[in-house]
């Protein structure tokens, strides 16, 4: 992909480049013979229509004409849109699980490797969001660039991974509202719709239900309104983690990175307790907390579904793809700095750090100001997840891929 990319940038504004495409795939192959006339249709290219991808200065895409989405969004609405996306329940849990299961105060460097291997995957969807202003992020790439049945794959490997994602983040969502009403929902499905089938959840989350319809009907009110809301939701959520630093700055103690193997209460086996200090689970824990950090900033991808929706895509796209990473690694790094100088490592829980590091401290009140910003957060991820599933819906209908 980052050669055809490559390929893209080289030749872009050179009409007959496509065709040159088409006739390397093509070369060599004789039209009678059945099996190779499929294969052929199984590796043609998408070819994109240039007149459509340059931006020509409207806002707005003539509504009458077949195909065409309307250009409404902004660099801003991007960025909200993509950070909304990566900052979900990750920012609240995964930063206490990989600083207590696998680097320790090492953790900030962890984030940060997982970051510089992000960066490079953002920078080759910032050159295709510039270059291929068609929805359908990964998908319409691979369908330029690799061929048909390529695409058809990944296309459908998006719709898996958002329809799951969706899912997911409902559940979460759910068993987060649970928590703050001291698990009264949960208690009451569990006694009076409970069931014992293997391999499915104690009982059926109406709760969890809801919201993804809720979403859906959000999303059905048009593009604008629903970036509307991600935009508040991802605000929202920024706040909350300003004022976890901001707070949790009064309670750090710079002697938690440098804890002594003697200090450790009951420290078992290795690596349940490590071995103290910057990096208590040696170079193997921050390679591990690393791969566990990179899903964490999964997300961004999201930005290119918008491409014919945004106003100048050349522009937009890659900028609100480079605020996005920027954003998120130093809310990711503000949050595992706090958790971890406030408290020692292996006081952490994995499960709902930021309540229980506060707790410590006194701080009570903190918990319901941080299951808000998780609220914000899970909900813009939910939104972040079901924005691009119907754009790629709609882009492999367009080509055919799928029933239109």
């Amino acid at each position: 992909l980052i050669l055809s990319s490559s390929v893209i940038t080289a030749n872009r504004g050179r009409p007959s480049m496509w065709k040159k495409i088409m006739e390397c795939r093509g070369g060599g192959f004789t039209n009678g013979d059945h099996q190779v006339r499929f294969v052929k249709r199984l590796t043609r290219l998408k070819i994109p229509d240039q007149d459509d991808d340059d931006y020509d200065g409207n806002d707005v895409n003539d509504q009458n004409t077949k195909g065409k989405l309307k250009r409404c969004l902004s660099t801003f609405d991007l960025t909200a849109l993509g950070i909304g996306s990566t900052l979900g329940a990750g920012v609240y849990v995964i930063t206490g699980q990989v600083a207590r299961q696998s680097a320790g105060p090492s953790v900030i460097v962890a984030f940060a490797i997982a970051a510089f291997a992000s960066a490079l995957a953002a920078l080759c969807y910032a050159e295709f969001g510039s270059r291929i202003t068609k929805t359908g992020s990964a998908y319409v790439y691979s369908y330029v660039t690799v061929g048909e049945l390529m695409a058809f794959v990944i296309g459908w490997n998006l719709i898996l991974e958002y329809t799951i994602s969706v899912a997911s983040v409902a559940r979460a969502w759910s068993a987060n509202l649970d928590l703050l009403v001291n698990h009264a929902i949960s208690n009451y499905f569990q006694k009076h719709l409970s069931w014992h089938a293997p391999g499915l959840a104690p009982y059926p989350d109406f709760l969890a239900f809801a919201v993804v319809l809720l979403f859906i009907v959000v999303l059905c009110f048009g593009v604008k309104a629903s970036s509307t809301m991600n935009n508040a939701f991802t605000i929202t959520n920024l706040m909350v983690i300003t004022f976890v630093f901001s707070c949790g700055m009064f309670y750090v103690d710079i002697r938690n990175w440098n804890i002594s193997n003697s200090s450790i209460p009951h420290p078992g086996p290795y690596p349940a307790q490590g071995y103290g200090g910057f990096m208590p689970f040696g170079i193997n824990g921050l390679l591990s907390g690393a791969a566990t950090s990179f899903y964490a900033y999964v997300g961004f991808d999201s930005i290119c579904s918008t491409s014919e929706e945004v106003r100048n895509p050349q522009r937009a796209i890659p900028i609100s793809i480079i605020i996005t990473l920027i954003v998120s690694f130093l809310a990711y790094s503000a949050v595992s700095l706090t958790i971890t100088l406030m408290v020692p490592y292996y006081l952490i829980d994995p499960k709902a750090p930021l309540p229980q590091v506060f707790a410590l401290h006194g701080v009570k009140v903190a918990r319901y100001i941080i299951g808000v910003g998780a609220m914000c957060g899970l909900s813009a991820s939910i939104m972040g997840a079901a924005f691009p599933l119907p754009r790629i819906v709609f882009a492999m209908s367009r080509d055919g891929l799928l029933f239109k």
